[in-house]
């Protein structure tokens, strides 16, 4: 006898919307891989069969570092991209994350899907991972096992991690042939 199991995402595709704080996985794939993420490959793998509504990746723009080229890529990879500059103090410190922007907007467009997929290893991320589960909403949290938080892993719905599969190292262009 074979039996046959209802599969409700071949009738109703799941709705995800993915928010990637850049600062957090793009820093931590510098500094733990001396590599940087396929970013292309990591949405295609998040999103599988499901159906994306919106995708947005968050970048601190540093006056120094020439990133559109990055952000270009990111655009035509599906994601769109929201930038700020860094803020230096009088002190000499810099403060330039997205928390907040990410949480607002993960938070508008809960209620228009079903999974909300955050791209970071943040621990602060904790109260909104669970307010958005109380909603209703199913938070995967994609990181890197060893600069995640805990919390945030045992919060999620579900935790995926990147694997180094999903990493490239840059080749710098040589001088000469």
């Amino acid at each position: 006898m074979t039996v046959h199991y209802f599969n409700s995402q071949s009738f109703f595709p799941q709705r995800i919307a993915i928010f990637v704080d850049m600062q957090n996985v793009f820093y931590s794939a510098k500094n733990i891989f001396q590599s940087k993420i396929n970013f292309k490959k990591l949405m295609e793998i998040i999103v599988g069969q499901r159906e994306l509504i919106r995708a947005i990746a968050y970048i601190v723009q540093r006056p120094e570092i020439d990133q559109s080229g990055f952000m270009d890529l990111l655009n035509k990879f599906g994601y769109e991209v929201k930038t700020k500059e860094l803020r230096v103090r009088n002190d000499g410190t810099a403060k330039g994350d997205w928390d907040m922007a990410i949480a607002i907007d993960s938070i508008a467009i809960a209620e228009k899907v079903d999974t909300i997929v955050l791209v970071s290893g943040d621990g602060d991320f904790v109260p909104l991972v669970e307010m958005l589960k109380a909603r209703g909403c199913r938070v995967e949290v994609v990181a890197f096992p060893s600069s995640t938080s805990n919390d945030l892993i045992n919060s999620s719905s579900l935790f995926i991690p990147i694997e180094e599969s999903l990493l490239f190292k840059e080749t710098k262009k040589k001088d000469h042939p």
